[in-house]
């Protein structure tokens, strides 16, 4: 957490926004600060917007943001937070990783917003550090860095690394931050400014759980999805997921056809495959490589498979 005082001057903050950039993670993250000075009736932060050249950036939405700062243009930030859109996976701007490089020995904190943080993780600056990222880029992530401690929380905020999913969740982070350095209520009047009342706490989960994503609470179906979901890569047969899940082999398959209308091994063909489709499409990694990560003994039956599914080679659905 970075270290702040209220009688010091004003906290300075600087966006580095990439080409097609989340705007709404943009917005979520950088309009707090907007309001807590018009709330305190002074500047508390100074907020600049950065881009790699150029004096404005184009969002994912089209919109376009102006910047008042140039990438490497000495600025005494505090706080530099990347934020960024489409697949983070493959910017390879040696300019920007020198820049954060740099700034993480000068003690500058680093912070990620959506796929900021794949950015943060390129440039070697994320490693011992806890993080997250959005759970579209997760997979992804997670088969190009396997050492990373990566979690699947909403933020996660250590030491002086701000990582954050994006979306709305830049919100809950930025409370958190506002909160540390002037104070629970100051930090409630902006939450309240923007009618978000239910701020959620870090390790808050990312995506709906499993009754509300899948339409079912039986507890074994739950049980067994969740022991599928953390084996995606190295499958289960059906008696070891029904040993997870607290029934036999034959009601199992049973509650799966009931509720969800799939048998079980099916169903869990279908998750791997999905998990496979999300890697195409956010990962430079090969098909084999792919193949693999999914738990598929060869492409070749990984390529059959998934042309059974979705009607397609797997390399159509490559970006």
């Amino acid at each position: 957490m970075v270290s702040y005082h209220r009688d010091e001057r004003p906290f300075k903050i600087g966006f580095l926004l990439l080409e097609g950039f989340a705007l709404m993670s943009y917005a979520s993250a950088a309009e707090p600060f907007r309001a807590i000075n018009h709330i305190a009736g002074r500047q508390l932060y100074d907020v600049s917007n950065i881009s790699l050249y150029g004096s404005s950036v184009q969002s994912s939405a089209a919109g376009v943001v102006r910047t008042k700062t140039q990438l490497g243009e000495h600025t005494d930030f505090d706080l530099v937070i990347v934020v960024a859109g489409g697949d983070p996976t493959l910017f390879r701007d040696k300019r920007v990783f020198q820049w954060l490089r740099h700034l993480s020995r000068r003690g500058v904190a680093l912070g990620g917003v959506s796929g900021g943080p794949v950015i943060l993780a390129s440039a070697g600056l994320m490693s011992g550090y806890r993080m997250t990222v959005h759970w579209e880029h997760a997979s992804a992530l997670v088969e190009i860095a396997p050492d990373l401690i990566l979690e699947r929380s909403i933020y996660v905020i250590d030491r002086d690394r701000y990582t954050c999913a994006g979306g709305i969740a830049a919100l809950d982070m930025m409370h958190h931050l506002i909160a540390s350095h002037h104070g629970e209520g100051l930090a409630t009047q902006v939450s309240d400014w923007f009618l978000h009342t239910n701020v959620r706490a870090p390790g808050q989960p990312q995506r709906a759980g499993f009754v509300a994503r899948y339409g079912t609470n039986s507890a074994p179906v739950i049980r067994a999805i969740e022991a599928m979901e953390n084996h995606l890569d190295d499958p289960l047969e059906l008696a070891q997921v029904a040993t997870l899940s607290g029934v036999g082999p034959r009601q199992l398959n049973r509650l799966f056809s009931d509720k969800l209308g799939i048998g079980t091994m099916a169903f869990y063909r279908d998750m791997r495959l999905e998990r496979a489709k999300n890697l195409l499409s956010q990962s430079s990694l090969s098909i084999t490589e792919i193949a693999l990560a999914t738990g598929f003994c060869s492409s070749a039956h990984f390529a059959k498979t998934f042309r059974q599914k979705f009607g397609s080679p797997p390399s159509s659905f490559r970006r």
